[in-house]
């Protein structure tokens, strides 16, 4: 097998973490000697030992003299677990071989240095561009402090999210919900707008096997919320945060009875202030939200400039008439003024379409 056959290997291993080590990174590991793989393993679970430190422990030989493949850099600092390169060097490790480099201001490099510097060969971007996508949303977190917000609607043909009634259940099939799922097991939090609690009143969960709950926020500036909400009422189960700019105790408390938790911002333009909500997020460890909200909420997270992904499912359907669209608001006055995306990446999921694009470009820049 080839460098980036292994590599692969341990990309696919990486991926098994996916939803439990968030704020981490996904990693995955792979040892080899004399052209047989004799370890492997991945980063499973937040706080836990990382992807090397798992692979050389289910070394069935001594991992001397071998070679490493791995997906990121490993880390040279210490943190909830040892340093990653002291493993590596006690192993008597003679290559590693790596996919990304580690943006984490603690690790940016030094790691490479150290293993080089200690007689160790190191190749570097080794699928590089399939390991540096695995970890898009840590990238970002680990550089800014604030979640990687990902805009998640879905649409008829004509461009509705909801008929002329309000209704939207089921717009795509139920392949496409599947994988909705799947990205509320990937991602931290999911958060909706008040307007879609009071319209929907959703439950915001994901229904996989073995999977974990998003932490759900509601943006509510003014605590509109019903107490009778599912996702008030099942805060004692699946963690729930409002963000609200309402600063009465009083009204707060029966709420935080149901177990719910409140946060408390400052409000811009009449509601509360998106990019202080995810500075607060942040220093929480939040480090991905799906937003799944309204098309007043989507048009407020793209003018605060927070959102740096748009997945996009289109329906094989048409409701015509004046149903809602993805993003409402007041709009841009003119083309170049529009919020400009990168070229979609795009999935057959059954009969419906997905399209998942970058946001490049914001409104206000110029």
């Amino acid at each position: 097998m080839t460098d980036t056959e292994y590599m692969r290997f341990a990309l696919q291993l990486a991926e098994k973490g996916c939803g439990w080590t968030n704020p981490n990174p996904m990693v995955g590991a792979v040892i080899v000697k004399n052209g047989k793989m004799i370890g492997q393993g991945y980063h499973q679970k937040y706080g836990e030992l990382h992807a090397e430190r798992n692979a050389l422990a289910s070394c069935d030989s001594s991992p001397e003299g071998a070679t490493m493949y791995v997906t990121l850099e490993p880390c040279c600092h210490t943190g909830k677990t040892p340093p990653c390169t002291d493993a590596i060097l006690e192993s008597g490790i003679r290559r590693v071989v790596i996919g990304s480099c580690d943006p984490n201001p603690l690790v940016g490099g030094k790691g490479i240095e150290l293993l080089r510097s200690c007689g160790i060969e190191v190749t570097k971007g080794i699928l590089k561009e399939e390991c540096d996508a695995l970890n898009q949303c840590f990238f970002h977190y680990i550089q800014y402090k604030t979640p990687y917000v990902i805009m998640k609607y879905a649409m008829t043909l004509d461009g509705k999210i909801a008929t002329h009634t309000g209704k939207s259940q089921w717009i795509t099939g139920e392949a496409a919900r599947h994988r909705v799922h799947e990205d509320r097991h990937r991602y931290s939090a999911i958060m909706v707008g008040v307007g879609t609690v009071l319209a929907d009143d959703p439950l915001l969960t994901c229904r996989l096997e073995n999977s974990r709950n998003p932490l759900r926020i509601v943006c509510d500036t003014h605590l509109k919320t019903p107490l009778s909400a599912r996702l008030v009422t099942t805060a004692g189960t699946a963690a729930t945060l409002l963000a609200t700019a309402i600063t009465d105790h009083d009204k707060h408390r029966p709420y935080l009875d149901a177990g719910c938790n409140i946060l408390v911002l400052p409000h811009k333009e009449g509601h509360i202030d998106l990019n202080c909500l995810m500075a607060a997020l942040g220093e929480r460890k939040i480090d991905s939200i799906l937003l799944e909200g309204g098309g007043t909420l989507n048009w407020s997270a793209l003018q605060s400039g927070i959102v740096q992904k748009v997945q996009t499912y289109i329906a094989p359907k048409l409701f015509g008439g004046s149903g809602n669209t993805p993003v409402m608001g007041l709009g841009v006055d003119s083309p170049d003024q529009a919020f400009h995306l990168g070229k979609p990446t795009v999935s057959w999921i059954e009969e419906d379409i997905l399209l998942e694009s970058e946001v490049i470009r914001c409104s206000q820049e110029s």
